[in-house]
């Protein structure tokens, strides 16, 4: 598998889960151990090197918003919503790059 074919394979269902996180669907662990899985699958394949598309940087940059930032922070802070939402977005629809989104592998 491709870099590519994993991240369009996995960030509509990380879209999916940070949008129900954020209408409170979805509890934060469950976010989190989405993470972790996704972690551990992308490992088998030891891609390396910098992220090579849009949507592959703002998938990790949207992965590691979740590891980084506990519950609490991402629904009190509203530049972060904001900014986690608009990832959200961009993984399920596209359009312009989110504003500060720097997406590195893993």
């Amino acid at each position: 598998m491709t870099p590519n074919e994993f991240i369009d394979n996995k960030a509509p269902q990380l879209a999916q889960y940070g949008k129900a996180f954020l209408s409170n669907q979805l509890d934060f662990n469950e976010v989190q151990l989405y993470l972790w899985d996704t972690l551990e699958e992308w490992q088998q394949f030891n891609h390396q090197g910098d992220a090579q598309t849009d949507m592959e940087r703002v998938f990790w940059h949207l992965l590691h918003a979740f590891d980084k930032w506990p519950d609490w922070m991402i629904r009190g802070n509203q530049y972060l919503r904001r900014q986690i939402d608009e990832c959200c977005d961009f993984l399920s629809i596209g359009g312009q790059i989110p504003k500060g989104c720097i997406g590195i592998r893993p």
